[in-house]
Order: C-alpha cells, then structure tokens, then sequence
C-alpha cells in the first residue's frame, strides 16, 4: 500500500499560460552551494533546467563561479524565480532563447 507524504509540496497547475525559452546565466559569489541552487530551482520552483556550461569552484565548501541554464517557463514562475535569486544575492542576467525553425 502507498501512503501519501504528507512533507511533500504539491505545485500547482498552471495550464495556458505561455512559456518563454530563456538563457538565465547566474554568478555564484558563495552565498549558496551549486547543488543546493540547482535543487531549490528544481524542487521548489517546480522548473525544469539544462545546465549549458559552469564553471565552478569550491573554496572551503562555498560555491564560486557561474551557471548557465537554459529553462522554459512562464513570466510568474520566472519573476519568483528572480525574486529568489535577487534576495540570496545571487547576480543573474538573462536573454531570451529564439531557435530558427527550418521547414
């Protein structure tokens, strides 16, 4: 039998709102562990990235370096998302992905 976790977050359904591929590169400064940013982002955000290049260093178990992420999301999750960056101090830009399309 399965019981349900009672600890776990359930992230709510945000059908119909649109998306937007963007490229968000993060500076680490060793306020907070890569591993522990790529899961808050994941676990918490509930959104789904792919690491485009880091380059990170380890200096007394504090994180130094940067991300860059490629994510698909929509403009709510993003501005939580951004919030959450601005707040840890975490430096961010980002650019908007456009992909050519061939027919």
């Amino acid at each position: 039998m399965i019981t349900p976790n009672p600890t776990l977050q359930v992230l709510p359904n945000k059908i119909g709102l649109p998306k937007k591929e963007l490229i968000l590169e993060i500076e680490l400064n060793g306020k907070m562990k890569f591993e522990h940013l790529m899961n808050t982002i994941y676990n918490q955000f509930g959104i789904c990235h792919r690491v485009l290049s880091a380059n990170v260093e380890y200096v007394n178990g504090n994180s130094f370096g940067s991300v860059q992420l490629y994510i698909n999301v929509n403009s709510e999750d993003y501005q939580q998302l951004e919030f959450y960056l601005n707040k840890n101090k975490l430096l961010s830009t980002t650019v908007e992905y456009n992909c050519r399309k061939y027919f």
